[in-house]
């Protein structure tokens, strides 16, 4: 039974009804600072530890729980005798719940800040009575987050008074946890700083932490085991934000391609002017992406690129699935997952015709661009500047290796100065196809060959060991559709080597191309292009996707 209960929050979020609930259970509350100085501003009885302890607060606040009243009280062992006789032969009271929250620490440094004050936003007495508490659960309650309020009061007031073991463990497995993050959002930030204070971009250490959203069937392979991890805050119009509709769950598989898709179709996002464009994915490979008058005719138009993978595929959408799209797509294919930044209730009533269809909204993002730049436009990075290793890691990009973790920026560049390098620049319509095919290029697996016309995919090429040979595939794929490749762009994700990409790419009447440049025998490519009467962008970005 709870009889005396320590609460000392920096989020004071709910804390005088969750006060208010204790007192009401007959339960003694001990407080510091400001948490003390807010319960008893709301007229509810609160002890200040100084007085429980008989030794003041000091040193501006940074000793005041540090005392071995406090952690005896904590960490006594009810049930152990040796335990008893000493709180009784010290005149020792125990403590039944402790309640903190931590200091702002990495609310402070993502804003401006010196380290003078990131260092004195790290909690020291805080994590201590957290621990301390979680290591006694059988006997402590331990409280880190005032979503919890409202359901431990129920309990309380369901059960005498007192909060059941399950809920003890539960509850300091979660305060672990929150100090384990804590600890390394400090370690992150810290480990990023040179001799000088200067802030570097990779850090010494490296500490991560997500949490479980979901155990997959089974991984990548039916032999496999799954799991699906996300941060905390995902930001809105992510995988990991997303909210099911309806349908199975979710496979490792669907995740990786949903998120695949979903990244895609939002880099053609320019804000309420946006065309409305569809992508495709099937194994991780965007097989099919257009823009539309509407969702109808983008889907109608990516699906008419590739009808043979578009099968059993994932559909992105960068606008409001509307219910005329959602039944051409359930009534035409079979599809594993279709997303969309909102759902209509006639879409989710369309696809529920199809049970096992997975039906996704994820939340509008952040506008990433504006209007396909004019030439020689700087194109600016999507979503602002990384928030660092001490918040987000939602713009790092990581790949376990054997051993190690490989960790770099998130490809979200789309492409330098736009610089026409042949004797012929490209028409306005063949630098909007060009644009076009570029973003989808960089989603499309090394080496990616994406030939494009009037803002619709005609045949993609991923994942060759050649680049002739994605070019080749891509080729083979038009003819498939019995879509025509003459008049189409081509966009390549990295540089031609040899001049015998153009020479392929001006027989199957491709009349511009955009790839980064950079080779050693660039000139040598370019005269193929002019020989060719073909107009050439170097973007000066590769996007080799692996």
């Amino acid at each position: 039974m709870i009889k005396r209960a320590l609460l000392s929050v920096s989020d004071k979020t709910g804390l005088i009804d969750f006060a208010r609930a204790l007192t009401g259970q007959g339960v003694e509350i001990l407080s510091t600072g400001g948490t003390a100085k807010a319960i008893r501003d709301a007229g509810l009885p609160v002890k200040d530890v100084s007085e429980f302890t008989g030794f003041p607060e000091m040193l501006d606040g940074r000793v005041k729980t540090l005392h071995p009243k406090v952690h005896a009280g904590i960490l006594a062992v009810r049930d152990n005798a040796a335990h008893v006789e000493t709180m009784n032969e010290h005149g020792l009271g125990y403590i039944d719940l402790v309640c903190v929250n931590l200091y702002p620490f990495v609310q402070t440094v993502t804003k401006p800040h010196t380290l003078d004050d990131a260092i004195e936003n790290i909690d020291i007495g805080g994590p201590a009575m957290v621990r301390s508490s979680a290591k006694n659960y059988k006997h402590v309650a331990i409280v880190t987050d005032p979503a919890d309020y409202a359901s431990l009061v129920a309990e309380m007031q369901a059960n005498g008074g007192a909060l059941l073991d399950a809920t003890r463990f539960n509850l300091a497995k979660k305060a672990f946890t929150h100090t384990a993050q804590y600890d390394g959002h400090i370690s992150n930030y810290l480990t990023a700083l040179n001799a000088a204070g200067e802030r570097e971009q990779f850090g010494d250490q490296l500490t991560l932490q997500f949490t479980r959203a979901q155990t997959c069937r089974y991984g990548e392979n039916p032999h496999q085991n799954g799991a699906f991890y996300v941060e905390a805050n995902a930001p809105a119009g992510t995988i990991a934000s997303s909210k099911q509709i309806q349908g199975k769950e979710l496979s490792y598989n669907n995740i990786a391609d949903t998120d695949a898709a979903l990244e895609c179709v939002k880099t053609f996002d320019a804000g309420v002017d946006t065309k409305a464009v569809c992508v495709i994915v099937k194994h991780a490979n965007p097989c099919g992406v257009a823009y539309g008058e509407n969702l109808l005719d983008a889907y109608n138009r990516a699906y008419q690129t590739d009808p043979e993978s578009a099968f059993g595929g994932i559909i992105a959408f960068n606008g409001r699935l509307d219910g005329e799209t959602a039944r051409a797509i359930v009534e035409r294919q079979f599809v594993e997952v279709i997303i969309a930044p909102e759902v209509s209730p006639e879409a989710s009533e369309a696809v529920a015709a199809k049970k096992n269809v997975r039906l996704l909204e994820c939340g509008r993002w952040n506008s990433p661009h504006a209007s396909p730049p004019p030439e020689g436009a700087q194109c600016p990075p999507w979503g602002g500047p990384a928030a660092g290793m001490a918040g987000s890691v939602a713009q790092m990009d990581m790949k376990r290796v054997a051993g190690g973790l490989l960790v770099q920026d998130a490809d979200t560049q789309l492409h330098g100065e736009l610089k026409v390098v042949t004797q012929r620049a490209p028409t306005a319509k063949e630098m909007e196809d060009l644009l076009f095919a570029w973003r989808i290029a960089k989603f499309v697996k090394s080496n990616a060959i994406v030939y494009c016309k009037d803002g619709m995919t005609i045949g993609v090429g991923a994942g060759q060991m050649s680049r002739v040979n994605s070019a080749r595939i891509a080729a083979i794929k038009a003819e498939q559709a019995g879509l025509a490749v003459p008049g189409s762009v081509m966009a390549s994700d990295a540089f031609f080597p040899f001049r015998d990409g153009l020479d392929n790419a001006a027989a199957a009447g491709i009349t511009a191309v955009i790839q980064p440049g950079g080779s050693m025998r660039d000139e040598e490519v370019i005269a193929a292009a002019d020989e060719h009467g073909i107009a050439m962008v170097f973007t000066g970005v590769r996007h080799f996707r692996h």
